[in-house]
């Protein structure tokens, strides 16, 4: 019984051991894969000639020109307006029958707008000239009667009354002459009054009647506005002063004006504490009567920088940038503070001198350290 289980134990560590010399072997064999296929490959990767060098990015680049201030624009938003608007009427009442002018036409000054009908004033006209005929008649006769008597008078033949009555009857002939004379100016002045003439050159803009419609004293009938010389009022605040006024441009639409300082008024705005200016604008312009414009008023900043292209900023931490300085072929990067920026371009200040090559587009496609080849020079 003892025999037999000392061979069992002898057959279980022989196989134990069997088992370890096995696993032994496999792992030297995958050893000696493994070697051989690292040295295979090294040997191939060998084999494989190396990669040309990356060629420098070509890019393009500016020189900076050092500044000591720029000019930064304020803009006050006002409307464009006719010097003159005015709502002509007549002062009389009565028919139009004559309308020579539509919505929208341009017209001289003198140039005639609406007349009245003038029939009863011309009847008037009339019948005075013929009362005026007829007193001037009656006042030679008493003046030749005035004179007889005063002849008649001198030689002792007739009374001093008699030369009184003859002198009234005169006087009393003559005021009734200037009596007519005032009713015949009278009538002539509701002739000039019955045609409406245009006071100015401009443009016709409501017309509010038609010919041969009857009208009151005082109606309007056509709005005319002056053309020569359009303005623009703003509201500015109280802090610019006149002589900051003296040169500015005026922008609408896509076109810009210069401008001058027609007149301020005195007082306050009550609603937007602003005072009211009024610029004449210079030169021809496509513009319409209440349309919004600007006022650009330019301020002189004085500070030390240089202009650059936007594209050529990289964005940074805080109110920090970074331009790319081209030295040697190769970035570095520059930090620069932005003061300024309009028309896609930014005045800045930072880390770079006077005659310092930065590149102008593309900032996000570098890296500093970089080659770079310069493709063209711009300023």
């Amino acid at each position: 019984m003892a025999r037999t289980t000392k061979q069992t134990w002898t057959m279980k560590v022989l196989s134990i051991m069997a088992r370890m010399i096995l696993t032994v072997s496999v792992i030297g064999i995958a050893g000696i894969a493994v070697v051989m296929g690292v040295g295979l490959l090294s040997d191939r990767a060998g084999a494989v000639p190396e990669p040309d060098a990356a060629l420098p990015l070509p890019v393009q680049v500016q020189t900076i020109d050092m500044k000591q201030g720029y000019t930064t624009p304020r803009r006050f938003t006002g409307q464009i307006e006719a010097r003159a608007d005015v709502s002509l009427s007549f002062e009389l009442g009565g028919r139009i029958v004559s309308l020579s002018v539509d919505e929208g036409d341009s017209i001289a000054a003198g140039q005639e707008i609406a007349r009245l009908d003038t029939d009863l004033l011309d009847a008037e006209a009339t019948r005075l000239s013929a009362s005026r005929g007829a007193v001037a008649a009656q006042l030679s006769s008493a003046e030749a009667r005035l004179t007889r008597a005063i002849e008649l008078q001198r030689q002792g033949f007739t009374s001093q009354a008699g030369l009184d009555d003859a002198l009234a009857a005169r006087d009393e002939l003559t005021s009734r002459i200037a009596e007519i004379d005032a009713a015949l100016k009278s009538v002539q002045i509701n002739l000039e009054k019955s045609v409406i003439y245009a006071p100015f050159d401009g443009q016709v803009g409501a017309q509010n009647v038609d010919a041969a419609e009857t009208i009151q004293a005082g109606q309007p009938i056509v709005r005319l506005m002056e053309t020569s010389a359009p303005e623009l009022r703003v509201g500015l605040p109280l802090d610019i002063a006149a002589d900051e006024l003296n040169s500015v441009e005026v922008s609408f639409g896509e076109q810009i004006l210069p401008a001058y300082l027609s007149r301020i008024r005195p007082d306050i705005d009550p609603v937007t504490r602003t005072r009211t200016a009024l610029f004449a604008l210079e030169g021809p312009g496509n513009m319409l009567f209440g349309q919004s414009a600007s006022l650009v008023l330019r301020s002189e900043i004085s500070a030390q920088g240089a202009w650059v292209p936007v594209d050529a900023l990289q964005s940074g931490e805080g109110s920090v940038w970074t331009l790319m300085l081209v030295v040697e072929d190769k970035l570095a990067p520059a930090a620069v503070e932005i003061l300024h920026i309009e028309d896609q371009r930014a005045f800045v200040r930072g880390t770079f001198e006077q005659g310092s090559v930065f590149v102008t587009t593309g900032a996000h496609r570098v890296v500093p350290g970089q080659t770079v080849s310069i493709l063209a020079q711009e300023g």
